[in-house]
């Protein structure tokens, strides 16, 4: 019987009931390494007979496509694609379809989660007070301040609207922006040195740069405003760990939220471990009305392709 491999964790661990659309469509379904990121030698020793897969965040090598002699679409569950090698699947005739958009509002909301637990020092309050200890730090009201995303797409847009809602100046900068998007006269389109210059808090919705560099490295810290917030629920290459270390240590950088890993669990936690970062282990999209619609969304497309392709 041909398969399709199902890869995300949040599938894979305990499946899904959209999964059945799959078998009822005459595929059995494989999972490589239930509730835990597959390796490259899981992916390859479960290739044979696939044609389609259903695919995580876990990184893709044009190495693993090489073997998939058989594999007609690679189906994310979630928008970015940065961990498939695209010119490699082409190579191989392999389609490759995106969720776009169906976990936007969890992963907003998460962001959002971050700059409220930031700006009141919420972690910090609730570990001190949990092992016995009176504990406070000062924050600051959002009220006023101005909230800079660096990345304005759906997600982008979904945390402007949260952060117009506490009364936050909002100015989003994005590659491609979009005149339409106009949500209140508190939101202004600007350039990346102007979100970086007058935020007081930066979010990121933006995979790396086309090179794979950082978005924020060393200049692009140095250019914000003394004791900013730095949100990134997109990857965490996007950042220079090594320059946020040294902004955060030198009182640049007030606190850095992290949720997306380049390996995970991560091989390190040295990041994690800062006592000015805040870390959540990739649960931006980990909400169950959000596996509903990408898992919904990423079934549709995967059969929808084998049809297409014969498979």
């Amino acid at each position: 019987m041909k398969t399709v491999l199902v890869t995300p964790r949040s599938l894979s661990a305990g499946g899904h009931p959209l999964l059945e659309q799959i078998r009822e469509a005459g595929y059995s379904v494989v999972f490589p390494a239930p509730g835990a990121q597959p390796t490259s030698e899981q992916l390859v020793a479960a290739m044979e007979g696939a044609v389609g897969w259903l695919a995580g965040v876990e990184p893709i090598t044009p190495a693993v496509l090489d073997q998939a002699k058989d594999l007609k679409v690679i189906s994310r569950n979630g928008s970015g694609v940065d961990n498939i090698p695209l010119d490699s699947a082409a190579a191989h005739g392999i389609t490759v379809r995106r969720a776009e958009g169906a976990n936007a509002r969890g992963v907003a909301e998460l962001a959002f989660g971050h700059v409220l637990s930031a700006s009141r020092h919420i972690p910090s309050a609730v570990a001190a007070l949990s092992t016995g200890r009176w504990f406070r730090e000062k924050g600051f009201e959002l009220d006023g301040k101005t909230l800079g995303l660096i990345g304005c797409g759906r997600i982008g847009r979904e945390v402007a609207r949260f952060g117009l809602a506490f009364g936050m100046k909002v100015l989003g900068y994005d590659p491609y922006p979009d005149p339409a998007f106009a949500p209140a006269p508190g939101f202004a389109w600007a350039t990346l040195p102007e979100v970086l210059a007058a935020s007081d808090v930066v979010s990121l919705h933006c995979p790396p740069n086309p090179d794979g560099s950082p978005v924020i490295d060393a200049a692009a810290l140095a250019a914000m405003k003394p004791g900013v917030v730095v949100v990134n629920t997109a990857r965490e290459s996007v950042v220079d760990w090594g320059a946020m270390k040294a902004a955060l240590d030198g009182d640049r950088v007030s606190c850095y939220t992290v949720d997306a890993f380049d390996h995970e669990p991560p091989e390190s936690y040295e990041m994690p471990m800062h006592p000015r970062v805040l870390a959540t282990p990739h649960v931006g999209g980990f909400t169950d009305e959000s596996i509903d619609r990408a898992t919904r969304l990423a079934v549709s497309n995967l059969l929808d392709s084998l049809a297409e392709g014969g498979a």
